[in-house]
C-alpha cells in the first residue's frame, strides 16, 4: 500500500475509533492500486487489418515561400518513404494526406486567404499534381484559421489506433488573423490531432512569434528551418538502374472505371515521375521506390492494388470499366490476367526495394561525409524527423535515425 494511502487510513480509523457515535461501527477499507492518468493510457489493442494514418500539411504560399514549396516538393517522396517503413502488426498502414495553402493573396480574403487543394487521399499522384501545381503571391497569414478549418474540414480516421497529424510551415507570426491559435490547437488535440509547427526562419523568432507554443499546446514537434536553402541531391549508382525499372512497373498497372478516368490516372502517374525527374535524380528515384512501396497504394483506381484487398473486386467492375485487355476475357481469365500482372509488379517491386537498401547505405555514408556543409534544416528534415518520432509514440515499429 502506498504510504499516502496507509497514513489516509490510519487516519481515518483514528477519527472514527474517537468519536463515541462511530465506536463500534465495523470499518473495511479498500484501497485500489494507482490508476493511470487518461493521457498515460494504452491506445486499445490494434484490431484493423491496416491501421490509419492520416496527414495534412498546410503551407504558406505568400511571397517569401518560393523556397518552401519548392523543398516540399522535391521531399515528397521522401517523406512517404517515412510511412512504407513504418508497420503496425506487421502491416504498413493506409496513408492519406491533405493539402492545403493560406497566405495567398489570390485566395479570398473573406475565406482567410485559405485554400483546401487537396482533401484527405491515398492517390499520391493527385498530391503530387497539385504540389507542383502550387503559385506563391504576397498576403496575411493566418495560422490559427487555417488549423481549425483542417480539423473541421477533413474526414479525419476514427481509428483510435492511427495517427492523425497537421505540419503547418510559414514564416510570419502564429498569431495573425481573428482565430486565436490556442483554441485551434486545443481543438486539434481533443480530437487526437498532433500540430507540428515549422518555421521558416530563426528558432528564437519562431518561439517569439508562437510558433513553439502552438506545437506545444497540441502535443507535436517545434522546428525551425531555412526555407530558401536548397535540397542537397546525391546521385546514387542505383538511381539510373531504379528509374527504369520504374518505368516497367508503370506498365503493370491495370487502370479501372470509365474511359476518361482511365487515361487521367495512367497520365498523372507519368506526369508526376517527370516533374520528379525535372527536379532531379535523385528525387526520381525517391519516388520510384516510394511506388514500390505498399505505402504508395491506388485501391479503387487500379485493379491489382484493389484485387490484394478484395478478391471480388474483378466481378463487380462493369466490363466496359474493364482496361481493354480484360474486357473480351472470361471471368476466370480475367483474374488470372490481374494475377500474372500482380506477380510481375511484385518482381520489379523487389528488386527496386533491393537496390533501395544498396542506395540508402550509400547515401547514409555520404550524408556523414556532407553533414557540415548541411546544418540548417529542411521541410523535408523536419517531416522525417518528427513523423519517425511520433510513429513510434503511437505504436508503429518505425525506423528512425538512430537505428539506420
Amino acid at each position: 500500500m502506498p504510504k499516502h494511502h496507509a497514513l489516509l487510513a490510519a487516519t481515518l480509523v483514528a477519527w472514527i475509533v474517537s468519536t463515541p457515535a462511530l465506536a463500534d461501527t465495523k470499518v473495511v477499507i479498500r484501497v485500489e492500486k494507482d490508476k493511470p492518468m487518461a493521457s498515460e493510457t494504452a491506445k486499445p489493442p490494434f484490431k484493423g487489418k491496416r491501421a490509419s494514418v492520416d496527414v495534412a500539411i498546410l503551407l504558406d504560399t505568400s511571397n517569401s515561400m518560393d523556397g518552401l514549396i519548392s523543398q516540399a516538393k522535391s521531399q515528397l517522396w521522401t517523406i512517404v518513404q517515412q510511412f512504407a517503413k513504418a508497420k503496425k502488426d506487421g502491416q504498413t498502414p493506409v496513408l492519406r494526406v491533405a493539402l492545403f495553402e493560406y497566405g495567398n493573396t489570390r485566395l479570398p480574403a473573406s475565406e482567410g486567404y485559405i485554400r483546401q487543394v487537396v482533401p484527405l487521399t491515398d492517390d499520391l499522384d493527385k498530391l503530387s499534381e497539385s504540389l507542383f501545381g502550387l503559385t506563391t503571391s504576397g498576403g496575411d497569414e493566418y495560422c490559427g484559421q487555417v488549423i481549425q478549418e483542417a480539423v473541421k474540414r477533413l474526414d479525419w480516421s476514427k481509428e483510435p489506433n492511427g495517427y492523425k497529424a497537421i505540419f503547418i510551415a510559414g514564416n510570419e507570426p502564429f498569431s495573425q488573423g481573428s482565430v486565436d491559435y490556442h483554441g485551434a490547437c486545443k481543438q486539434a488535440i481533443e480530437k487526437g490531432i498532433v500540430v507540428n509547427t515549422i518555421h521558416c526562419g530563426t528558432s528564437q523568432e519562431g518561439i517569439a512569434g508562437g510558433w513553439q507554443e502552438g506545437a506545444k499546446l497540441a502535443e507535436g514537434e517545434f522546428f525551425n528551418i531555412d526555407q530558401d536553402r536548397t535540397v542537397v541531391q546525391i546521385d546514387c549508382p542505383q538511381d539510373k538502374i531504379i528509374i527504369k525499372l520504374n518505368a516497367e512497373l508503370n506498365q503493370t498497372y491495370l487502370w479501372y472505371g470509365s474511359q476518361s478516368e482511365q487515361k487521367s490516372y495512367a497520365a498523372n502517374q507519368v506526369a508526376q515521375d517527370e516533374n520528379a525527374a525535372a527536379a532531379g535524380g535523385e528525387i526520381a528515384s525517391s519516388r520510384a521506390i516510394a511506388k514500390a512501396s505498399s505505402a504508395y497504394s491506388n485501391r479503387s483506381r487500379d485493379l491489382i492494388d484493389s484485387y490484394s484487398e478484395d478478391r471480388g473486386i474483378i466481378s463487380r467492375v462493369k466490363s466496359e470499366e474493364l482496361p481493354k485487355e480484360l474486357q473480351s476475357l472470361g471471368p476466370q481469365e480475367r483474374e488470372a490476367y490481374v494475377q500474372k500482372m500482380a506477380a510481375k509488379r511484385a518482381e520489379i517491386q523487389k528488386q527496386i526495394n533491393q537496390l533501395a537498401a544498396e542506395r540508402e547505405q550509400f547515401l547514409t555514408k555520404e550524408r556523414a561525409r556532407l553533414a557540415n556543409t548541411a546544418a540548417s534544416k529542411t521541410f523535408g528534415d523536419a517531416a522525417v524527423v518528427t513523423i519517425q518520432k511520433q510513429l513510434t509514440k503511437a505504436g508503429f515499429e518505425a525506423e528512425t535515425s538512430a537505428n539506420k
